[in-house]
């Protein structure tokens, strides 16, 4: 649990929309390009129990371990993100941008949900510039994994491990 002097990070929803402090979220690592923690489930999950996650800050996604009850690597999942700092109260708020990129361990890679993406810009509750810089920061992330440079963004984890 992160005490009075240290930042708080949020995750905000679209769909559902929500808002979450993510208190339990041990923090490992900050700086101004990464912020590294370890957690556990917010609301139990019949496989997923645990993992960590690194905020890549500016490049607009979260790469997270997940791992089951049985301490088993599940999948990577990255998240596409945009995050607001408030200084004042240390906190970031982490806005989901629906599409997500899940790598398993055998390498298989998946892109899910852009069907709640385009439900989200037609009823207006994404900016046509968020949706520009989800489907940016997709494309992106899908780069570096089929140019076979993921293995850079999961050490940030597995340094922490």
């Amino acid at each position: 649990m992160n005490s009075e002097n240290e930042i708080r990070l949020y995750r905000k929803r679209i769909i559902p929309e929500e808002c979450l402090l993510l208190d339990d979220d041990i923090i490992l690592y900050a700086d101004k390009e990464v912020i590294i923690t370890r957690w556990h489930t917010i609301r139990p999950k019949k496989t997923l129990h645990h993992g960590y996650s690194c905020y890549f800050l500016e490049r607009g996604y979260k790469v997270s371990k997940f791992y089951d009850h049985e301490d088993q690597l599940i999948s990577w999942y990255c998240d596409i993100i945009e995050y607001e700092y408030k200084e004042a109260e240390k906190s970031y708020i982490f806005t989901d941008l629906l599409v997500d990129v899940i790598v398993y361990p055998d390498g298989f890679v998946r892109v899910v949900d852009l069907d709640e993406l385009a439900d989200a810009a037609r009823d207006g509750l994404l900016t046509p510039e968020q949706m520009q810089r989800a489907l940016r920061r997709t494309d992106k992330l899908l780069s570096v994994i089929y140019k076979g440079a993921f293995g850079k963004l999961q050490k940030y984890i597995e340094d922490f491990e």
